[in-house]
């Protein structure tokens, strides 16, 4: 029989001699994250950097601190988050990066440097053996895949597509390269959408595949030849190429687990989680919004467990009394669930049921607040 696991957890109520700082040290110090760094040790602080546009993700300064227990362990800590699949302000490493500088992600106030996991362009990656259901390999982008430990720092919020989002699909989606998040996201290739195509051939002279020709139309993608890379996504400025979106979604919060477990294939005695349930939006941080948060803010939690706190997280929103006037119509009651408000037709569970099933943890939990 599994034991429950631990999952810490830090209210908002602060006072003079202890306010949320001091919190987020006794929640590392409880988890003994100190049992998971090695000296000399490169750790990726997984973390959602936020779409241009949007202001709901993780305070900086929050991951300051996180950053500076880290390095009193004598590790090298970075941030790390890899490029998005579309044409957007994450799309290719520098634009990451200048959107992580104005979202406040610099050294002078994080302490540590960023690095894109997959390179400039999404093309990056180590392919990682995995023979599970879905995918016999993962394509997980190289800084992580090389880096000795992860700790995942998640916003977590609803998702349109998985019900919720936490640190499975943190360290799952957020860890894939261009090429897995398109492995993720569908299960056929791009398409080019007609009538949109410029001829421009930037995406026929980048296409490592050879995959795309031009017709006197439209550019054309050879589904024999298309490798699944996604590079053609963001190569094309006109938006011309676009994803067949899988409609299966219990398939898509699959295939995130398999990437997580991928991930943490070689760091099951190095890997930790935080999950910061603050403003739990209705949608992901990918938006070039933030809509208004569906409960009042609850807290931050930190587990070894990536499924039990992901489980602990959603028992605490749906706990909560939903907020008026917010995108939340439906299931605003303490008790009732708050993701099933929004997407009805989406159950979470099918994420937490899997990833129990691969062994990455277990949803039975003890919430312990310190």
């Amino acid at each position: 029989m599994v034991s429950p696991a631990p999952v810490y957890f830090a209210s908002l109520k602060s006072k003079f001699d202890d306010n949320i700082f001091s919190k987020i040290e006794r929640l590392y110090k409880s988890c003994n994250i100190s049992g998971c760094v090695s000296p000399k040790d490169f750790v990726a602080v997984k973390l959602h950097f936020g779409e241009k546009g949007n202001s709901n993700f993780i305070r900086s300064i929050f991951v300051r601190k996180i950053a500076e227990l880290l390095k009193k362990e004598d590790s090298f800590p970075f941030l790390t988050d890899s490029n998005i699949l579309y044409l957007a302000s994450r799309s290719d490493a520098v634009n990451h990066l200048e959107t992580s500088i104005a979202n406040g992600f610099t050294f002078s106030t994080v302490g540590i440097p960023s690095i894109i996991a997959d390179g400039l362009k999404g093309a990056s990656y180590e392919e990682i053996i995995i023979n599970q259901k879905n995918f016999k390999k993962a394509m997980i982008g190289k800084e992580i895949a090389q880096a000795d430990c992860i700790i995942a720092l998640s916003h977590f919020k609803a998702h349109e597509l998985s019900g919720f989002g936490g640190a499975l699909k943190n360290i799952g989606m957020g860890s894939g390269s261009k090429g897995g998040k398109l492995a993720m996201h569908s299960d056929v290739r791009p398409k080019v959408k007609s009538g949109k195509c410029t001829l421009c051939k930037r995406c026929v002279s980048w296409c490592p595949g050879k995959a795309i020709i031009l017709t006197q139309t439209n550019a054309q993608i050879d589904e024999n030849k298309c490798i699944g890379c996604g590079e053609c996504l963001s190569i094309c400025q006109a938006k011309a190429i676009q994803i067949n979106w899988n409609p299966d979604t219990s398939v898509f919060q699959e295939k995130i687990v398999e990437y997580a477990y991928a991930v943490l294939l070689n760091k099951k005695q190095k890997s930790a989680f935080f999950n910061f349930v603050l403003d739990v939006s209705p949608q992901c941080d990918c938006y070039p919004f933030s809509d208004s948060p569906i409960v009042p803010n609850i807290g931050i939690l930190a587990s070894l467990d990536p499924v039990a706190i992901d489980q602990a997280s959603a028992d605490l929103v749906n706990k909560a009394q939903g907020l008026p006037n917010t995108r939340l119509t439906t299931n605003l009651l303490p008790g009732e669930d708050k993701f099933k408000g929004i997407y009805p037709n989406i159950d979470w569970n099918i994420q937490l049921d899997y990833a129990e099933k691969l062994g990455l943890g277990t949803r039975k939990y003890d919430l312990i607040e310190i």
